[in-house]
């Protein structure tokens, strides 16, 4: 039952995400084309890209990525070893990206309650509020780090990456 609903945000944080890279690609080229054309450029988009959406890029879809193999590995042993010490190295190999995971999502999610409880905002073109662009760092860690844990805690030996 986790694991499904577990695959459910990791699907949606994933759709999110790319819509946010279709943003991106959106705003850059309408920016381009109206400066162009027109001499109007669309102001609030470096703003909007750097404070939001390239977070959302970078972190959303880390969960759905690792879940499905798509992300980059150095691989320096091979995936199952026998016995007991492959369990124990499965596990490692889940366990010790979750508690760097774990520290980054913990980090940021101060940064971003600070930004909330402080009122702190971006002053620009449009005056961007941080605690939202700082709570996209936390969400997409935070998902990741809970499918290293429910990897690592499944019954058996852990799956290898694909």
């Amino acid at each position: 039952m986790f694991g499904t609903i577990l695959e459910k945000i990791e699907d949606t944080l994933h759709l999110l995400g790319c819509l946010g890279l279709i943003v991106v690609v959106v705003l850059i080229n309408a920016d381009i084309l109206l400066r162009l054309s027109i001499s109007l450029p669309v102001q609030f988009q470096f703003e909007l890209t750097e404070l939001y959406l390239m977070p959302a890029l970078a972190t959303l879809s880390l969960s759905r990525v690792f879940r499905v193999g798509g992300h980059l590995a150095l691989d320096f042993m091979p995936d199952h070893l026998p016995g007991l010490l492959g369990v124990i190295v499965g596990k490692l190999r889940l366990l010790l990206p979750a508690a760097f995971f774990g520290a980054v999502t913990w980090m940021s999610g101060k940064f971003a309650l600070h930004a909330f409880t402080h009122g702190d905002v971006e002053y620009g073109v449009i005056d961007w509020p941080l605690g939202w662009a700082y709570a996209i760092v936390p969400l997409g860690c935070g998902v990741l780090v809970l499918r290293l844990l429910f990897d690592a805690l499944k019954q058996g030996a852990p799956e290898p990456t694909r």
